[in-house]
């Protein structure tokens, strides 16, 4: 439950934000089908993020365990400092989508995860647990919880929550768990 829990909040938090949350917000303010690009946002998000969870308890089983602390260390003291930085979404022109709705949320989806942090920290997460199915239960929850709000409450939330705050807090929850592995590796 530890793995579900930690992998919802961190990834929870940290797509607040980020620029596949914007993706979202746009692709539900372009379509106005709520519900097919939260589809979308879930079929792609369990396919990268599996493929995350896999290779980052691959790479655990593979790697020493003080080393993989070490470089656990490393990595979220680095999606710290990366989520202070505010993301920005490049706009498209305003072309049409070829495909509609669920299949342009899939693929845009995927594409735009593909080494974000949400599926770096994914990976890590999972080296960290080393329960890939649990890890991607999480983050998948994680991201459909801040993504649907972007999806359902954008316009709404947008001028009432203060993203500078959301992403001290987040920083701070990868700076804790950059300590902790910090601190494995120096005992172990």
């Amino acid at each position: 439950m530890e793995a579900v829990v930690g992998s919802f909040v961190l990834v929870a938090a940290s797509e607040m934000g980020d620029k596949t949350q914007l993706l979202a917000f746009s692709l539900a303010s372009r379509f106005r089908k709520p519900w097919a690009v939260l589809g979308g946002i879930f079929v792609a998000t369990v396919a990268n993020h599996a493929l995350a969870s896999s290779v980052g308890t691959w790479v655990s089983e593979h790697v020493p365990s003080r080393v993989m602390a070490l470089l656990l260390a490393v990595m979220f003291l680095g999606f710290g400092l990366w989520t202070l930085k505010p993301d920005t979404l490049d706009e498209d022109g305003g072309k049409p989508p070829r495909f509609g709705a669920f299949l342009t949320t899939v693929g845009l989806f995927f594409i735009a995860e593909m080494g974000d942090k949400t599926q770096l920290a994914t990976m890590a997460v999972a080296a960290r647990y080393q329960a890939p199915v649990l890890v991607t239960l999480g983050t998948t929850a994680g991201m459909l919880l801040s993504d649907g709000l972007a999806v359902f409450l954008g316009d709404r939330l947008s001028g009432r929550v203060n993203m500078k705050y959301v992403r001290w807090v987040t920083a701070a929850l990868f700076f804790l768990f950059g300590f902790v592995s910090l601190w494995t590796a120096w005992r172990g």
